[in-house]
């Protein structure tokens, strides 16, 4: 069930559809899996050091990465952990998860087609649970009062934030900025002002979740940065990908017109730089930790 704030949750210009009343169905990311790993930008390179030096992991105990997708940060820390669970509602995610898993040869992670909402399900306890660009697409006090039931005494719930991407400003570096614009007005052009989010529209994304999970029993969250200046060269292959990932541009919004949707992105990143390379400057990853009120 991933998401990403920057590609999928600006709100469209129309200021209709906001996410209170948006309901989930399983054609969110349809067709998206495919694209997901390629597409999206990386967390920053310290994530999993800085996870491990905060918490005091030490390769035992369990891991559950909530709305895992294609297992990016479960494959990720899968090495602090004895064992290590990715949980998600999308078929195609968690096959492209069992392949990355099995390409990188880690064999400590399972997977488990499930909503977060229908947790705990018999899963026992762990010491950590994890949410990475997930947690804005669920019933958040539900899931959060799951969790909670879910985490050992001296665990910790993280949420797993990505920087802007290159979306706030020009990039750093010396190939050309990513036309973002002009990729959302040929969204709009396509399937009009408002953002898809699978059968409905969803044009806001809620914030608040601190509030949330102190309210399901957690202490007030502990933000701790992992720096990531990087600035990567991503071609339009890669920018392809990363539309076909958002929820917003899932490749089945696009009916017959996917063809012809693609040949006119491709088209407008020929036109933004002939070369096929574009410089993406990188943000900070932000682990928001939470850890359960005795």
């Amino acid at each position: 069930m991933s998401g990403s704030r920057a590609g999928d949750d600006t709100p469209a210009r129309s200021g209709r559809f906001g996410w209170e009343d948006w309901a989930w169905d399983a054609s969110l990311f349809e067709g998206s899996a495919a694209y997901y790993r390629r597409g999206r930008i990386p967390y920053a390179e310290g994530l999993a050091d800085t996870l491990a030096s905060a918490l005091g992991l030490d390769g035992h105990g369990r891991l559950l990465d909530v709305g895992c997708g294609p297992g990016i940060i479960a494959l990720r820390l899968a090495h602090l952990f004895q064992e290590a669970i990715g949980l998600d509602p999308d078929a195609e995610m968690l096959e492209e998860a069992r392949r990355a898993a099995r390409e990188q040869q880690i064999a400590n992670v399972s997977w488990v087609l499930l909503r977060a909402e229908d947790l705990p399900a018999g899963m026992g306890t762990f010491r950590v649970i994890t949410f990475a660009q997930s947690f804005h697409w669920m019933n958040r006090p539900k899931v959060a009062s799951a969790v909670r039931s879910l985490i050992e005494p001296d665990g910790a719930v993280v949420q797993i934030d990505p920087g802007h991407d290159g979306v706030a400003g020009r990039a750093r570096g010396p190939q050309p900025a990513v036309p973002f614009e002009a990729i959302d007005a040929l969204r709009r052009s396509y399937l009009g002002p408002d953002r898809r989010a699978g059968l409905g529209f969803r044009n806001t994304s809620p914030s608040g979740e601190d509030a949330i999970f102190q309210a399901a029993g957690f202490l007030p969250e502990v933000r701790v940065p992992v720096a990531d200046d990087r600035v990567l060269d991503r071609t339009t292959d890669d920018l392809v990908a990363w539309v076909f990932s958002a929820s917003s541009t899932a490749p089945h919004l696009f009916g017959d017109k996917l063809g012809r949707f693609e040949e006119d992105l491709r088209a407008l990143l020929d036109h933004a730089s002939p070369s096929g390379h574009f410089s993406v400057s990188l943000s900070d990853t932000t682990l928001r930790i939470r850890r359960p009120r005795g």
